[in-house]
Parts: structure tokens; C-alpha cells; sequence
């Protein structure tokens, strides 16, 4: 490498580049990865906006808490009024608490493609609605 160098940059001004890179190449590459994987995720992980559509109580057909306690979260499954089945996680204990043969779920929808997204919420939001 340092005879690469020698022959682009000159043979004073190779050391001292060669110098840097064995001292600081590493480090600066690894940082510059880093930003570049940050990036990259920060980019591709936009699903874009989405909008609350209603909420609703729909039936529970299994539930599981994580970890064996509630209070870490539940994985559950549920029907939903169309008749299809999906699984919804919730990492809050105030409202994995709460799903037992029913829970209140919240349906959101993507304003770009329509899916829908659905997740847990506190009963009291589907009294009110």
C-alpha cells in the first residue's frame, strides 16, 4: 500500500498519509458505514402517513402474554368484523391488561395504499365511539 501511495502522492507525503490510515483508517471506515446503514434504514423505513379510521371491540380468539406476565405485553389474536383473523401485539402493560375475551382495537389506515393497520387500545376509547 505504501508503495501505491508513494507513486499517487510522493514518497514524504505517503508516510505520513499511511501513517493516518493505519492509526485512524479503521475507526473513520467503521463510522462511516455506520451512516451509511442509518441511512439506509431511515430511508426505507417510512411506511408513509397514515389516519385513524375507528375504533372498535372485537372478539379475542387466543392471547399470550410475553414473556408469562401481562405487564410486558400480549400477543393476541383476533377477529375482526369483516371475518378474518389478525395477530396484534402490545408492548403497554395499561393495555395488555385489558384484553381478555374482547379488547378494544384501533383501525389505521395508510393514506398512500389503504392497507389497514390495526393495534390495542384502552377501552375506554371504544365506549366513547
Amino acid at each position: 500500500m505504501l508503495n501505491v501511495l508513494s507513486a499517487i502522492f510522493g514518497p514524504h507525503r505517503a508516510v505520513s498519509i499511511y501513517a493516518f490510515l493505519k492509526t485512524w483508517g479503521l475507526g473513520l471506515a467503521g463510522g462511516l458505514v455506520m451512516i451509511v446503514i442509518v441511512t439506509t434504514l431511515f430511508l426505507l423505513g417510512d411506511e408513509g402517513e397514515h389516519e385513524h379510521h375507528s375504533f372498535m371491540t372485537v372478539p379475542v380468539l387466543s392471547a399470550t402474554p410475553i414473556n408469562g406476565d401481562l405487564k410486558n405485553g400480549v400477543i393476541a389474536s383476533v377477529r375482526l368484523p369483516d371475518g378474518s383473523a389478525e395477530s396484534i401485539t402490545s408492548t403497554e402493560a395499561p393495555v395488555s391488561q385489558t384484553v381478555g375475551t374482547s379488547a378494544c382495537v384501533e383501525k389505521r389506515v395508510y393514506v398512500d395504499s389503504g392497507e389497514a393497520r390495526y393495534r390495542f387500545k384502552l377501552p375506554r376509547f371504544c365506549e366513547a365511539s
